[in-house]
């Protein structure tokens, strides 16, 4: 049993990483194995994530004036949370993929950029392309008017060249026809 020492440290350190990161998803687990949790605490490292088996009601005290206090008001059974100060993207997906194969793993409630979410948002959330791929194709969508303006200004001139190409062949072939 933690002394109130202990407990106390554990309710600052979750009032700091609340404070600090927009991104939070409220899990619940029932009867999940060591492996399991093992497993899943190694998905979270890997999406850039950090997790924690939470106790709600510190959880909803050290939540008090925070983004996050609508999302952990009111927790019923076992709660964890997973936060990640990265990409929201990334970490929804890694627990998505997680809950799959896991049944015993659920999604109550999440906050994505300090917005309250339901569980189908976070779904949604996990079904976007990664941050990269999104920015590649808006850098695609900013470039593509930029290259078709240098290809038919390129055009134009390519164009203008054959034309006085074809002047000028015209010109030494075409001398004696006409007159």
């Amino acid at each position: 049993m933690k002394n109130r020492e202990d407990k106390k440290k554990d309710f600052e350190d979750l009032r700091k990483a609340l404070e600090s990161v927009r991104n939070v998803f409220v899990t619940g687990f029932e009867k999940i194995t060591v492996d399991q949790d093992y497993n899943l605490r190694k998905t979270i490292r890997g999406a850039g994530g950090s997790y924690k088996v939470i106790k709600n009601n510190v959880a909803e005290k050290a939540s008090v004036g925070l983004p996050s206090e609508s999302v952990l008001q009111d927790l019923k059974g076992m709660t964890s949370l997973a936060w990640t100060s990265g990409d929201p993207v990334a970490l929804a997906k890694a627990l998505t993929a997680y809950a799959k194969t896991t049944p015993a793993f659920t999604f109550k409630a999440g906050l994505v950029e300090g917005r309250a979410v339901d569980v189908r948002a976070i779904g949604d959330l996990a079904n976007l392309p990664p941050k990269e791929e999104i920015f590649a194709k808006l850098l695609y969508l900013i470039n593509a008017p930029a290259q078709r303006l240098v290809t038919t200004l390129g055009a134009v001139g390519r164009n203008v060249a054959v034309v006085v190409d074809q002047g000028v062949q015209g010109g030494k072939f075409g001398s004696g026809q006409g007159a």
